[in-house]
Parts: structure tokens; sequence; C-alpha cells
């Protein structure tokens, strides 16, 4: 007597993706831990219905990028390395020369894209990333849940 054990993992098609809003404040948060637990959320790796292929995640806020941490001697040793197209014109930012600049939501973003699989999806999952340097938003009208990063693990903020 032979008993059929079939198993179907459910495969989501684009359609039936249901995308909430989640608003995450960085004030202190460690920089990495951050971006890995924004990634995750961005490619919907904590639900139940997480299909690799198909753009399955939140949409993410964070506020106050610029207060983002960093541990160790990262600030001083972490240079970020890029080429201005000329001879002999290669340059380097240190982390604490991004933070402050003009632009410093741009490092977290830089954190959370390096951690996605490259490709198609990536920059569609990338999309539904809104980092803002300060604390307001214009994004009150999706009515966001606000997740607390601080209290998943000690070790994600620092004072």
């Amino acid at each position: 007597m032979t008993t059929s054990m079939t198993h179907t993992t459910a495969a989501l098609k684009p359609a039936e993706v249901k995308k909430d809003w989640v608003l995450i404040d960085a004030e202190g948060l460690v920089l990495g831990r951050l971006a890995s637990i924004i990634a995750n959320r961005l490619r919907g790796k904590h639900k139940a219905t997480f299909t690799p292929h198909v753009d399955c995640g939140d949409n993410i806020i964070v506020i106050n990028a610029d207060k983002v941490r960093v541990t160790g001697n990262k600030l001083d040793q972490s240079v970020f390395y890029y080429h201005t197209g000329y001879a002999g014109g290669i340059k380097g930012r240190t982390l604490r020369d991004r933070l402050s600049s003009a632009h410093p939501e741009r490092v977290l973003e830089k954190a959370v894209e390096r951690m996605i699989t490259r490709g198609p999806l990536q920059r569609a999952q990338m999309k539904h990333l809104y980092i803002y340097a300060g604390a307001s938003h214009p994004h009150d009208g999706q009515q966001p849940t606000k997740l607390d990063v601080a209290a998943l693990n000690s070790k994600n903020t620092r004072v």
C-alpha cells in the first residue's frame, strides 16, 4: 500500500503580493545591523509567503539616517573609493566624511543595496526603500507601522 505525500510550496504571483508600510527610526542604531534588517524586510524574507523571484517585501521608510552609528574605528578607517574617470583620478572618502556630507542617507542606502542580490529584482526592491536624513517624511498618508529595531536585539543600538 502506497500513500501519496504530496506537499507543494506556494509560490506567490506578483498580483498576489501585499506590501505593508514600515517606519524605522535609525537614531542610535548600528549601521550594518540596521542594513541587514532592512534588506531582509525589502526582500520579504520575514514573511511565510516568501518567494525568491518575486518582489514580495514591504515598503520601508527610514528616518534620522544621519544619526546612525558604527562600532569600532570604522568612522576613520573605512574608506570608500571612487574614480573620477581621469588618469590617476582615484579618490576616497572616509565614513565620517560621508555621514557629515550633504547626503548622509546614501551611506545606509549603499549598505542595504549591497546586501540584496544584484539584478533587475534588486532594482525593483530598492525602489521601495525611502531614506530621509531628518525626522520628517512625506509618507504619513500610508499610515506606516513603526518597527522598533532597538528592541529586537540589545546589540542593535549604540549610545
